[in-house]
């Protein structure tokens, strides 16, 4: 799954891809590279990020949506219903939801009735504050639970279990401690018996394992390792910003599994 963020304000690349035709052009390019989905987002979920109006964020997306639905499978990454409706109607297939269908009363009906792929995904708090003071007891058992909550409360609201993914929303109310730790227990999560999404490409806490990587263009070899540590416990999708470079290493991860 390659990022498309057409905002101003988004941690990795904010601004770059705010012109649609900016944001169309690097959505082919990550297809070229070997994107199977493109997640395409106009409000930023960095800590802090400002909540942006739903005109707005309907503007920004269903134009890149439109034109990239026609090359390959796009997802929508909100929160809204109403901007997943639109998404829709301009040809995504898939709803990338942060609140795990949470941030609206309609939300899960608004699932079930596009009859669409739908990604959990856990966050402790809200992005604006998520990051002031995650805790937990056990982050894998916590965040495994709240998985199957939502899950279970997504097909009581009428969305067919086989188009249910979950994601750990590594960086989203999580220490690094805490990333570390789901990322050593994906094992875990898969077993929930979901196809699991995971993204953790340019995120944080890899600058905070190399101190170096202040910027989030610098992480690449951090976001290959925490990428290949995934595809390792069997997620069904990464979602990455550096898509040649994530499809090169997982294929040589692969040619090397097949040559023992």
């Amino acid at each position: 799954m390659g990022v498309v963020n057409v905002t101003p304000d988004s941690f990795s690349d904010g601004g770059r891809y705010l012109d649609h035709s900016a944001a169309i052009a690097h959505g082919r390019t990550l297809i070229a590279g070997g994107a199977d989905i493109l997640d395409v987002g106009g409000e930023s979920t960095r800590p802090g990020a400002e909540p942006v109006a739903e005109a707005g964020e309907i503007a920004r997306v269903v134009p890149v949506i439109g034109a990239l639905a026609e090359a390959t499978r796009v997802s929508v990454d909100t929160m809204k219903p109403a901007v997943a409706r639109a998404a829709f109607a301009a040809g995504a297939s898939m709803w990338n939801d942060v609140t795990a269908l949470r941030h609206a009363r309609d939300s899960a009906a608004t699932a079930a009735a596009l009859g669409c792929d739908v990604v959990l995904m856990h966050m402790q708090g809200e992005p604006r504050t998520m990051q002031a003071a995650p805790r937990y007891d056990d982050v894998v058992a916590e965040v495994a639970a709240f998985l199957i909550e939502r899950a279970d409360a997504a097909i009581a609201a009428g969305v067919a279990r086989e188009r249910i993914w979950l994601d750990p929303g590594i960086g989203f109310g999580k220490t690094m401690a805490h990333n570390l730790a789901l990322i050593a227990h994906l094992d875990r999560l898969v077993a929930l018996g979901f196809p699991v999404l995971f993204g953790a490409s340019r995120k944080s806490f890899l600058g905070r394992i190399d101190a170096k990587a202040a910027a989030a263009d610098d992480r690449l070899g951090g976001s290959l390792a925490a990428a290949l540590a995934a595809a390792r416990a069997g997620v069904a999708a990464v979602r990455v910003h550096d898509v040649r470079e994530t499809v090169q290493a997982l294929s040589v991860e692969a040619a090397v599994g097949q040559a023992r």
